[in-house]
């Protein structure tokens, strides 16, 4: 999600909101480097408690803020850093690098970048690279001088002696500024937002484990379905190099990619399952006759059906199902001649993500509803 003013919230992170600092602190588990590869390590913060992003995104199984550090036989590249609440385990994890050239920003958002003002006021020599989209809002957002960013081109690379990285611009997954890193001698791609998961774990690699997927479907379904488009032709863009490790910025890394490959391509894709997805309010009851009514029919014709009842429903399960299911009917009892609220709140949520749904209904009992007033009810 786009979040606005992120030097703000980075600024009343970092100090404004001591109690809840402290809190923080205890919560945390303080992870050291992890190696990926000679050179190549895990740095960042593993969130186990935190369980809403954005004021928004409910987060079921925690998250992580990953950055990696990449170390050659001549120069050394932070790419990424962490959210400001977990600034200090980076800043632990960073205290015996003595030298630092080049710090890789994939993505602006706080959540990634926000750490960075710290990492480039302990190495002041080291420069900022970016992509040309990203320029503006890293001197907005993070006051950084101009001076200290270079920006890089699409297919660009920098030699760190014995490794090589390769820039790879990926815009709208799922901000417009967005890029991956691309590390040709170890085979790794930095993938950033893009193939993440929100999710909390001591595992360093994802292995074939199906809750990684379902976190990483749920992340899809937030926040990359909105830009399906991008979503496929960013994957074409990727499927051209040549690694076996995706790491992300969020979730565990990837060490059996095609399984998050395939996995994106069929979510991104136009093939539909045979679903009905059933958000629904019933305030007495009858609407609810009514959403069980056409459960049952569908289950009699084989077809599946997700019934979402709005007052209880996690929105990450809803928009989940919305990923590949070919119908959705909303189900509303009428309030003062309208839907109920929670009722056009799912349905903007729905226009919002853009699923591929090919089919919408509307049922709506309407005996007894309430006829219009310019007064409003006692």
């Amino acid at each position: 999600m786009v979040a606005h003013n992120l030097n703000i919230r980075s600024a009343a992170a970092a100090g404004s909101a001591p109690g809840r600092r402290s809190l923080w602190k205890k919560r945390k588990l303080r992870m050291k480097p992890r190696k990926m590869r000679d050179g190549v390590h895990w740095l960042g913060a593993v969130d186990w408690n935190r369980r809403l992003f954005d004021s928004l995104i409910p987060l079921p199984d925690g998250t992580s803020y990953n950055a990696y550090l990449v170390e050659g036989s001549e120069k050394t590249a932070l790419i990424d850093a962490v959210d400001p609440l977990l600034l200090d385990m980076l800043q632990r994890q960073l205290a015996h690098v003595k030298r630092l050239d080049y710090v890789i920003v994939q993505h602006v958002e706080q959540d990634h970048a926000g750490g960075i003002p710290w990492v480039l006021e302990k190495y002041p020599d080291a420069k900022l690279l970016c992509s040309p989209m990203a320029k503006d809002l890293v001197v907005t957002h993070l006051h950084v001088s101009e001076e200290r960013i270079q920006t890089v081109a699409d297919g660009e690379t920098l030699s760190l002696g014995n490794k090589t990285l390769t820039f790879v611009h990926t815009p709208w997954v799922h901000w417009p500024e967005t890029m991956s890193t691309y590390l040709a001698e170890d085979r790794v791609l930095f993938s950033c937002d893009f193939l993440g998961s929100h999710i909390a774990s001591s595992a360093l690699y994802s292995g074939t484990d199906p809750r990684v997927l379902e976190a990483a479907k749920r992340y899809y379904a937030e926040i990359m379905m909105p830009f399906r488009t991008m979503v496929r032709r960013n994957l074409k863009k990727i499927r051209e190099l040549d690694f076996d490790l995706i790491a992300p910025s969020h979730g565990t890394i990837h060490d059996h990619p095609e399984l998050i490959l395939n996995a994106y391509e069929d979510w991104a894709s136009d093939r539909v399952s045979n679903s009905v997805v059933i958000p629904y309010i019933s305030m007495h009851g009858s609407t609810e006759l009514m959403v069980n009514h056409l459960v049952a029919a569908l289950a009699e014709r084989d077809v599946r059906a997700h019934k979402f009842e709005l007052t209880t429903t996690d929105t990450g399960k809803l928009a989940m199902a919305l990923v590949d299911a070919a119908t959705i009917v909303i189900g509303s009892p009428t309030v003062y001649v309208g839907a109920h609220p929670l009722v056009y709140s799912a349905t903007y949520l729905a226009n919002t993500l853009k699923p591929k749904a090919k089919y919408a209904a509307i049922m709506a009992p309407t005996a007894g509803a309430r006829k219009s007033s310019s007064k409003l009810p006692a």
